[in-house]
């Protein structure tokens, strides 16, 4: 590596005093990644001066050159890129999953931390002491395998999306157009991973009776019909006829929709489309707006690096390691405020919408239930508890998602 590398980084990217250790561990992380992207690029910078850089040393094929969206490069980039964030952001919150899960399964030796926030954290230390730092990340190599695809659909989705609504143009650059591009890129990346989560649940369900490949799960799941209602006969008791709700109020669609074959690996996609669309979208929208406020000209030389020298002209400067994580952690935290409610709904749904009486309950019905039960309250439980999650996992996740755009070039 030239001497002139180690003159890369200029006073002006280095963090204060005042920032703090923190500040200065994020600061070099973002040195890294732009040394590495510079690499990737094919560039080396010789000068000191960050903000300035000579023509004659910029790469001739890249400077300001605006990177083609639609070719399949930079598709495979940026799916690359989104991936891998969704796995490096999953993995930072894997402990809090495994936590949780225990929680909703309401296993036994760990039902009686629910409810408290010191309860979480004796649940942690348990796991660590009985098990140790495996015992924290338990499936979560599974856990990769279904995010690594989600992710990498949902970023590779939103360019596209985002270079057809959007553009180029930062006239166009309004909250409508945010929030739709976000989420349509959530609803098509849960559309087409959503059989995977179908399969694999099943997988994890059917191994605990007898061992079945993932081709006899895939055929099972393809075939399967719904159970037919039992006849009117068969519910009659001595004198008293009493037929179950189930009986009296038949679907419509029930009776023309398809009975097997590929729709069954969609069961339940409506009522996860319930929740993605508001989250997706908040989530995008919050972020990109958060970043146009740490961009603004009166504190933009605090929240801001020096633009790449190969970066196209219309490419905002990248933000730096605080502010990125800020943006990406309120992104978390408001676009899971908003689509809350309704996910409360679609769990409802799933866990106890089938009633004792045969009767499936419908959103309406559900939200109704719930209301009468706790009020506007019953629809934000467990909210507090989610932040500690979805805060850095979408903070990670957008930070690394927009870093590995700067060493892929893209």
């Amino acid at each position: 590596m030239p001497s002139t590398s180690s003159n890369y980084v200029s006073m002006s990217e280095l963090p204060s005093q005042r920032e703090g250790n923190a500040s200065a561990i994020f600061g070099n992380m973002d040195d890294v990644v732009k040394k590495a992207g510079n690499v990737v690029s094919g560039t080396t910078a010789h000068t000191t001066n960050s903000d300035s850089t000579d023509d004659d040393e910029l790469p001739i094929a890249g400077k300001g050159k605006q990177p083609d969206k639609h070719s399949m490069d930079y598709v495979i980039r940026s799916g690359i890129a989104g991936g891998l964030a969704g796995c490096v952001a999953k993995t930072t919150v894997a402990p809090l999953d495994r936590v949780k899960i225990l929680f909703q399964t309401s296993n036994p030796q760990f039902v009686k931390y629910q409810g408290s926030w010191a309860g979480f954290g004796i649940a942690i230390r348990d796991i660590y002491a009985h098990d140790g730092i495996t015992g924290l990340f338990r499936g979560h190599s599974a856990t990769l395998l279904k995010i690594y695809p989600y992710a990498a659909i949902k970023f590779v989705a939103y360019e596209q999306y985002r270079a057809f609504i959007i553009g180029s143009n930062r006239q166009n650059e309004t909250w409508i157009r945010r929030f739709a591009t976000g989420a349509l890129a959530g609803v098509s990346s849960v559309f087409l991973t959503y059989p995977l989560e179908v399969i694999r649940v099943r997988l994890a369900f059917e191994t605990k009776h007898r061992h079945l490949s993932l081709a006899d799960i895939c055929k099972k799941i393809y075939y399967e019909q719904p159970l037919s209602k039992p006849s009117p006969a068969a519910t009659q008791s001595g004198s008293g006829a009493m037929k179950t709700v189930a009986q009296v109020t038949i679907s419509p669609l029930q009776a023309v929709a398809p009975h097997s074959g590929l729709v069954n690996f969609y069961r339940g996609f409506s009522t996860t489309m319930l929740g993605m669309v508001p989250y997706a979208g908040v989530s995008f929208l919050t972020h990109d707006t958060a970043g146009d406020f740490f961009r603004l000209p009166s504190i933009r030389a605090y929240t801001t690096l020096p633009k790449p020298a190969n970066a196209p002209a219309d490419k905002p400067a990248p933000l730096r390691a605080w502010a990125e994580l800020v943006a990406g952690g309120l992104s978390g935290v408001v676009s899971q405020t908003v689509a809350y409610p309704l996910e409360v709904i679609r769990r409802r749904m799933q866990v106890s919408g089938a009633v004792g009486d045969g009767h499936r309950l419908r959103i309406g019905e559900t939200a109704g239930l719930i209301f009468r039960e706790r009020g506007l309250s019953g629809f934000f439980v467990g909210l507090s508890i989610g932040y500690i999650k979805v805060m850095p996992l979408a903070a990670v996740s957008f930070y690394t998602y927009e870093r590995l755009k700067i060493m892929f070039n893209i």
